[in-house]
């Protein structure tokens, strides 16, 4: 815990001068000043930048070039097969000398590490995701020319002798790197390292290695406040109760201390307030302290959507005769009951959360790192990442697992935003040899990263892995490794059990306050393939398998954890990393190399165009054609998991994210554009949806609300030619229930096309509350009776024209279109990707016109010579 603190660092004759200074209390400061690095095996020193990995400071000395550029990842595999070493030099005031206590603490080492400080080896890392400290009193610090060095070593070196001496290797899959192949994946298992960096299928083969995460000394005297845990025992809108666990490490017997927690307050009637003290004698060594506290009427913390996500600000203080000895750092406190209930019922059983009493439907995506080089990865971009998701309606991110524990800020975002968090440990798509110091290690890994993130209120669940299960029963590994020795299929489930059963579980139910845990993703049952009607599902029918978009509507589960479909960024974001033409092909080995999806994905992607769409006139159109299927494919999947709620109660699309450029399942390219997908998701995952679908040669319309109040309102029906003349049209007063899935208004089809063709018509549907100004309380649809390919859209003379609101650094343009006949997908776009569309690939209604404000860097001269407009018929 750090204390608010004055740090000024010095350089003196090439060192760093540490001096900190705190208001009282522990002091704390980071090293990351004056590091240096080289290849073992090469004698030059270059600069490096900490926190940071390898392949960033090679970048930026300009010794390789950017991996993510065209074929460029080709030719860094070899860094991955060197030592590498970082050291620097500082000094220390004697401020920090003369406390009695100084530890070192590196938040993030990647991944084998050896630490020197002075010559000394302090530290011996083995796993990426553990916090590793040294105590460097006693004389091991002086107060100048310390040098710290830290010596990574090859991951692949390392691992590939563990490897190479098994009678057996542990089955792995992660569809393949095209530079490291399975080989990788096999040696993946054995270091304690982000997945994802060996290559997955929708990233690249990037090893790194480094200081990722920051390197802290931290120094005190007396006592220390090392960690408060906040349990939630019962929380209700009348009451919260629960207890604050603080640990506090003394180095001697100390009497008389008061421990007190303290709403900082975001009002000035909050601040001050005391929620909990106690008095207490410290021992020496660890003390662990319950305090109970209660809160009347408290403001609860609600998901996105549904309310508030209101967050206390409370601090831990302790003093001795009036004097603070130590403060904690100050905690966002969300209070909040949220519990995962799996019950019985009439089709198998339950799979849903709860929230402060209330059966919540989950709405979101999966979410992987930003980055392959993950310091990379700046607030800005995180909060770019959170609020789009909050902004396309979702109230879960579920954190893969092949990725890593996020950064503290993606948490606290989530926080803020009403974000719940499906967190899983990391492990996917593979076999692990849990056993002896590497389940030691992974314990240790649990036990950091549940400490670290137990007072999140986001957090909604521990997840033990990502498809393990599923894979070793259904994927074909138990029958392989049987063949081989039955032996060794005990071996790895006595393995699996241990780390997934055993160890796992109990460091949750140790340290995680309460939240629940999941052995896998998906699953139902311990040793039985994941199914249907009880737990979670991944469903990859469509896509994988090939299925088509509508076989959408018919797939149920309890909770789909994972789905997707796959599309290519849009052509400007495709042309900063492949801007030369003769990439601009669908097998260029530009963009097989930037599809990760196997040799066949791109095809996949081609296949499904010419069964759901129709062959595009050039790959600039492919590309949006792309996008637009993509976005059709999900909406139709997000809407028929809502309508069958509450059979279903959640949809998290695969994936919200990329780590690089690449075509992938991403709603989001790595520049942070919105795809089709993310803007028709944005829609699906309103709080009210209108969404009409066919079955049995009649229409159904259902009203799908996650409002917790039962609404009365209007239903407007109308079927329309593409050229605008009115078939039909219905206005119908309905009643919409609370938190539920309803059939609102049906028709037989025969008489509802009143002898027009599928192919000449198109379905709108609007609902609106009377009297209400929220937006969010009118949800509208469109609903097409054939088809993409088999529709005969006309082609729209959309006329358009800008008015400039507001000019400066960032300028204010409306923009108003203009359509006679309906106008499918109408796609915006400018050059470059540094602009936000508020809409995009919406479809206009004949005779009508749409208004948009856009903020962009250009003025109105700029912006009009730039803009594009595309529909569908464009594209062919």
């Amino acid at each position: 815990m750090k204390i608010k603190s004055w740090i000024f660092i010095l350089c003196l004759f090439g060192q760093s001068i540490v001096i900190a200074f705190g208001q009282s209390g522990h002091l704390s400061t980071f090293l990351h000043q004056n590091w240096q690095f080289k290849q073992v095996r090469v004698g030059n020193w270059y600069p490096a930048k900490v926190p940071g990995v390898v392949h960033l400071d090679l970048m930026r000395e300009q010794l390789i070039e950017n991996p993510f550029f065209r074929l460029n990842e080709r030719a860094v595999q070899w860094i991955d097969k060197e030592d590498w070493v970082y050291e620097t030099t500082f000094s220390v005031d004697q401020n920090m000398l003369k406390q009695k206590h100084i530890k070192i603490v590196f938040h993030g080492l990647d991944t084998y590490a050896e630490v020197f400080l002075n010559d000394e080896k302090i530290v011996d890392a083995n796993n990426m995701f553990r916090i590793w400290e040294a105590n460097i009193g006693e004389g091991k610090l002086k107060p100048t020319n310390n040098t710290l060095r830290v010596y990574f070593h090859s991951p692949i070196k390392i691992d590939y002798p563990k490897w190479s001496a098994l009678p057996f290797h542990y089955p792995a899959d992660n569809d393949q790197s095209e530079n490291g192949g399975l080989l990788d994946m096999k040696l993946s298992v054995f270091a304690r390292k982000a997945g994802y960096h060996y290559g997955w299928d929708w990233g690249p083969r990037l090893v790194t290695c480094g200081i990722w995460r920051p390197v802290e000394l931290v120094a005190w005297s007396d006592a220390l406040i090392e960690d408060v845990q906040i349990v939630q025992d019962s929380v209700s809108a009348r009451r919260a109760t629960g207890k604050a666990i603080v640990e506090i490490i003394s180095d001697r017997e100390l009497p008389n201390f008061t421990i007190a927690i303290e709403n900082t307050g975001q009002t000035a009637n909050d601040k001050g307030e005391k929620i909990a003290t106690a008095t207490v004698t410290l021992l020496p060594g660890l003390n662990k302290i319950t305090l109970p506290y209660k809160v009347n009427n408290p403001k609860l913390w609600w998901t996105n959507g549904l309310g508030t996500p209101h967050l206390y600000r409370w601090r831990v203080t302790l003093q001795q005769d009036e004097k603070t000895v130590d403060i904690g750092k100050e905690m966002l406190v969300g209070l909040r009951s949220l519990k995962l209930v799996k019950k019985p019922d009439t089709s198998g059983e339950t799979f849903y959360f709860e929230l402060n009493g209330v059966p919540i439907f989950a709405k979101g995506a999966n979410y992987i790192p930003c980055d392959n080089f993950l310091p990379r990865v700046t607030p800005a971009i995180y909060e770019k990442t959170i609020a789009d998701a909050k902004n396309a309606n979702m109230n879960m991110l579920r954190v893969w697992g092949g990725g890593i524990y996020e950064d503290d800020l993606f948490y606290t975002l989530c926080d803020q935003n009403g974000i719940l968090v499906w967190q899983d440990f990391m492990f996917a798509c593979s076999m692990y040899p849990a056993e002896g110091e590497w389940l030691e290690n992974v314990r240790q890994e649990a036990i950091d990263n549940v400490r670290r993130l137990r007072n999140h209120p986001c957090i909604a669940l521990w997840c033990g892995n990502n498809e393990c299960q599923d894979a070793w029963l259904g994927w074909g590994w138990k029958t392989s490794l049987e063949k081989q020795n039955p032996d060794y299929v005990k071996k790895v489930e006595h393995e699996f059990e241990n780390q997934y059963y055993k160890v796992l579980p109990k460091v949750v139910a140790d340290y995680g306050g309460g939240t629940p845990y999941t052995p896998s993703s998906p699953f139902a049952e311990k040793w039985k393939k994941s199914e249907t009607q009880r737990g979670d599902c991944h469903y990859w029918g469509v896509w994988h398998a090939e299925d088509s978009i509508a076989s959408y509507n018919i797939a149920r589960s309890r909770f789909f954890s994972e789905y997707g479909f796959q599309s290519f960024p849009a052509f400007e974001s495709v042309k900063l990393y492949a801007p030369e033409n003769r990439d601009w092909n669908l097998t260029s080995d530009v963009m097989m190399a930037h599809q990760r999806g196997g040799s066949n994905a791109n095809r996949r992607i081609e296949n499904y165009l010419q069964k759901e769409y129709r062959d595009p006139k050039d790959f600039q159109h492919f590309l949006y054609l792309t996008q637009l299927m993509q976005g059709d494919a999900i909406k139709t999947a997000i809407e028929a998991h809502r309508r069958d709620m509450p059979y279903c109660m959640g949809s998290l699309f695969w994936q919200h994210n990329d780590c690089w450029p690449v075509a992938s399942w991403s709603s989001r390219d790595y520049y942070g554009q919105w795809k089709a997908q993310h803007y028709f998701a944005r829609e699906a995952y309103r709080n009210l949806l209108i969404s009409p679908i066919e079955k049995n040669e009649k229409l159904y319309i259902y009203a799908v609300s996650d409002y917790l109040k039962n609404l009365s309102a209007t239903l407007s029906v109308q079927l329309l030619t593409l050229e605008g003349t009115l078939v039909q049209k219905f206005n119908v007063k309905v009643k919409i229930p609370a938190n539920k899935s309803t059939v609102i208004f049906n028709k037989e089809i025969s008489q509802l096309l009143q002898g027009y063709s599928r192919a000449d018509v198109v379905l709108h549907v609007t609902c609106r509350v009377p009297d209400s100004h929220t937006p969010e309380l009118t949800s509208q649809n469109i609903y097409f009776f054939e088809k993409q390919k088999n529709i005969n859209y006309p082609k729209p003379e959309i006329r358009w024209e800008t008015t400039e609101l507001s000019v400066g650094d960032t300028c204010e343009i409306k923009l108003t279109l203009h359509t006679k006949t309906f106008a499918r997908g109408v796609y915006l776009s400018l050059e470059g990707v540094d602009y936000f569309m508020p809409d995009n690939y919406f479809n206009m209604l004949p005779g009508t016109s749409r208004e948009l404000y856009i903020k962009t860097a250009l003025n109105k001269v700029d912006f009009d010579k730039q803009l594009k407009i595309t529909s569908i018929t464009d594209a062919y």
